[in-house]
């Protein structure tokens, strides 16, 4: 079947972006807050006991996460005055309230990023779907008095309903289609798709190309250097997805801080969220009545 979400927008044909005082690139960090269930296999750092119940090797893994890493990324984000854009489950929103109360104090943004990173709405009725995007919203913004504006599903995943529903519920803006450098509209009215990445993102290099840490830090430069090339007549969005059990542990958190040293010195680096990103780009009426292609006026 064609893909009816979004319409083809060739990069080198569309108007100007303008970011926030002359900016060329804008750029935030996609916080992977994540809860695992004990009793399902998931993202793992061995695959020989991945499929054991429990799995106290790949659980423990994933569960040093929200008990240590999540404080160490913290530090680094505070010390280079970056906020975080929080890809929250709901489940961390009842489970782990100490990092709610953390991010609160903190301005966080708050994304919905479903119940938990162990179930998938993907096989869902769009009746079931509903019922399940209405509580894990509602749950969020009950924790942390923010209704969430942005979404990515578990692992990325959505229903061909997830959109329509996801406005239906007020969102605004999808993470999950990780396609371009720019923000567009989906032709699911007042929905845009911001970007998001699965290949600047800790669980890929780390674990699914054992990436070292100076290598890690010289991809976030060549990745912001090429995007503030590129931006010279348009603005780019530069994510940077983490995970706390990845890039939190120990032997990882100085490559961290060095490469958020490097961006947030950068000249011409908007240092926001995926909030701000997603409302500045839908004020501009960008892509609007076009086909997604972004046609007509510069975008300021």
């Amino acid at each position: 079947m064609d893909n009816r979400l979004y319409d083809y927008s060739a990069m080198v044909d569309r108007a100007a972006v303008r970011w926030p005082g002359g900016a060329r690139v804008a750029f935030y960090v996609g916080l992977n807050v994540e809860h695992y269930r004990i009793d399902r296999p998931s993202t793992s750092t061995f695959a020989g006991t991945a499929g054991l119940t429990p799995d106290p090797l790949n659980y423990g893994w994933r569960d040093y996460g929200p008990r240590v890493g999540i404080w160490r990324v913290a530090q680094s984000l505070d010390r280079h005055g970056i906020r975080a854009s929080v890809l929250l489950n709901s489940d961390v929103a009842e489970r782990y309230p100490r990092i709610i109360e953390a991010g609160r104090e903190r301005d966080w943004v708050w994304l919905a990023h479903g119940k938990n990173n162990s179930v998938f709405q993907a096989d869902m009725t769009r009746d079931e779907e509903r019922a399940y995007l209405a509580d894990v919203v509602g749950t969020i913004e009950r924790a942390t008095g923010r209704r969430p504006r942005g979404w990515m599903g578990p692992a990325l995943t959505e229903t061909f309903n997830t959109p329509e529903l996801l406005a239906e519920l007020g969102l605004d803006y999808v993470l999950d289609w990780t396609n371009d450098d720019q923000p567009y509209r989906l032709n699911v009215p007042g929905m845009l798709s911001v970007p998001y990445s699965v290949e600047l993102n800790d669980i890929s290099l780390f674990v699914g190309k054992s990436t070292s840490g100076p290598e890690f830090v010289r991809i976030v430069k060549d990745q912001l250097d090429q995007l503030y090339e590129d931006s010279a007549d348009s603005g780019r969005v530069m994510a940077l997805a983490l995970h706390p059990f990845v890039i939190g542990q120990a032997f990882r958190h100085k490559y961290l801080d060095e490469a958020l040293e490097y961006v947030a010195n950068h000249e011409g680096v908007w240092l926001t969220t995926s909030d701000d990103i997603a409302e500045h780009y839908a004020g501009t009426g960008a892509g609007t009545g076009t086909g997604g292609t972004g046609a007509g006026r510069p975008v300021d």
